[in-house]
């Protein structure tokens, strides 16, 4: 791939389709565009990993070259404006480059890897495609590095309750299954139970006890709020848990094959008030 050849192969998602805030009003408006900023490159180098249309060793080429960018190299390349506003933002901040790194590299595995082995393969993969977000912010807003394991936990888990969401499609569209595969065979079941309208008993069977292993990490994550320094990042963080808890609820009573599975505008409501009532009386 050459300078200025088109790069960025957008899906149309943005932040206003998430799941859980991104950079919402609760954050100090200062640091609002650094986190716009590092949205818009994960978005971007997202939707290059997912894109059924491209071969992997292309996803790899484009990854590598945002990478260089992220790093400071490639200067001029008009394909690389995402990136090249990342490597600005990193600079103003002083935020290191390898939470942006490591994104990069689960996406880079996303482009190769289909099948995951054990709740330990996964979480491999989170540590790179999910911790480094919340290793971000907390280094954007000065918070202590101890706290890393706790915002792990809680980025791994909102990345759990998204593949769950998200089985039936990546297994139709990408044939891309992060439900580990023994676990299938194990109910006497393959992939393509994925596909089907509705989830059999077995599947439901794996399904919960991934969402057994979300409650453990949102466990592990609950004191994270109520430790941080920012009052404003503590809302935001507080405002996610109470989202994640109530997703993972409801990922036990409905089917996430029969229906897409996420909360009401209501509920969504009521987890920002609580989240910004437990920041203000932390």
């Amino acid at each position: 791939m050459t300078s200025g050849t088109k790069l960025e192969t957008p899906s149309g998602k943005d932040a206003a389709g998430e799941n859980f805030p991104v950079g919402s009003i609760l954050l100090p408006a200062a640091l609002r565009p650094h986190v716009a900023a590092f949205y818009a490159f994960a978005r971007a180098a997202d939707d290059i990993a997912d894109n059924p249309a491209l071969a992997p060793h292309d996803k790899i080429a484009r990854l590598d070259r945002m990478g260089e960018a992220i790093e400071g190299g490639l200067a001029g390349d008009g394909a690389l404006a995402k990136a090249y506003r990342m490597h600005e933002s990193l600079a103003t901040t002083g935020v290191p480059a390898r939470h942006c790194l490591d994104l990069l590299d689960a996406f880079r595995q996303d482009a190769v890897k289909r099948r995951y082995e054990d709740w330990d393969d996964l979480m491999s993969y989170c540590s790179r495609s999910a911790a480094p977000v919340g290793r971000y912010l907390m280094d954007l807003h000065g918070e202590d590095k101890a706290l890393w394991p706790a915002a792990d936990a809680l980025c791994n888990a909102l990345q759990v309750l998204n593949h769950l969401q998200d089985c039936t499609e990546d297994y139709r569209e990408m044939d891309r299954v992060y439900i580990p595969e023994p676990w299938l065979t194990a109910e006497s079941l393959g992939v393509e139970a994925l596909s089907a309208a509705a989830s059999a008993p077995g599947l439901r069977r794996v399904l919960d006890r991934l969402l057994d292993g979300v409650d453990g990490l949102l466990d592990e994550a609950a004191p994270l709020a109520g430790r941080m320094k920012s009052r404003r990042l503590a809302m935001e963080t507080a405002a996610i848990q109470a989202i994640a808890r109530k997703l993972a609820t409801l990922l036990r009573r409905r089917d996430p094959l029969a229906e897409r599975v996420r909360l009401g505008r209501m509920s969504y409501v009521a987890c920002m008030l609580e989240g910004i009532w437990k920041g203000l009386v932390r």
